[in-house]
């Protein structure tokens, strides 16, 4: 019944759009639409950061995240199914920490993507983070987060939403690379502007700017890249 219940599903008619997200734009709030073609592509570009960072088939991985940010998340997760790589995910408010630990106590976690400054402060009542994290060779947090973890000894990169796109740092701990296929990022008055590279993404918003403070890096990266890189402040 399972199998010709998803047979007939896949005969339907389904809309282009997967995800509306609400963002603060430069005149209050804005919304944008995301598109399955869109996650696909953002998918495939994470897939090519993730294995810059040398994630492979048969690792094991942890991504935290809240059930609003799948527009940025989703792609992370397929992107780690198409590589092979065994996945679990916790919730990256702060209550849900217990999950991170167990996670990382019984998988032999090859990384952990998108952590958040809650959970750390959530775990540290519990462990020296540092000495938690410090052995886990793939590990990108939000700003704050890769930030406290440094401060720890822990040689932290960056994986986090900026605005509409997703910010993950490579290996050279150098900035935040943006997908230049998908997004422009530029500084503005303080803050980041974000806006689509395309006429086609992000249909119904302009540039967004955030109050998010950082540069941006536009020559090559070490690693090879061309995308632009933010350097939070």
């Amino acid at each position: 019944m399972r199998q010709e219940t998803l047979a007939r599903a896949c005969m339907l008619d389904h809309p282009a759009t997967a995800y509306i997200v609400p963002v603060r734009g430069p005149d209050g709030p804005a919304e944008y639409e995301v598109t399955w073609d869109e996650l696909a592509r953002d998918a495939a570009w994470t897939q090519d950061r993730l294995r810059g960072l040398g994630l492979a088939e048969g690792h094991r991985a942890l991504v935290s995240f809240s059930g609003y940010e799948g527009a940025w998340f989703q792609p992370v997760i397929e992107a780690l199914r198409n590589m092979g790589v065994v996945y679990g995910t916790s919730e990256s408010m702060g209550w849900d920490h217990v999950r991170t630990r167990v996670f990382h106590r019984e998988l032999d976690l090859h990384a952990v993507l998108g952590i958040s400054l809650e959970t750390l402060e959530a775990l540290s009542g519990q462990a020296m983070i540092g000495d938690l994290f410090r052995d886990t060779p793939v590990l990108l947090g939000r700003p704050d987060a890769a930030r406290r973890l440094r401060d720890a000894g822990v040689p932290a990169g960056i994986m986090t939403p900026l605005g509409p796109a997703l910010a993950v740092e490579c290996r050279e701990r150098d900035g935040a690379h943006v997908n230049r296929a998908e997004w422009t990022v530029r500084e503005r008055d303080g803050g980041l502007g974000v806006a689509a590279a395309s006429a086609e993404r992000a249909k119904g918003t302009g540039e967004i700017v955030l109050d998010t403070a950082g540069s941006v890096r536009t020559e090559r990266c070490a690693c090879g890249s061309d995308d632009p890189r933010v350097i939070f402040g």
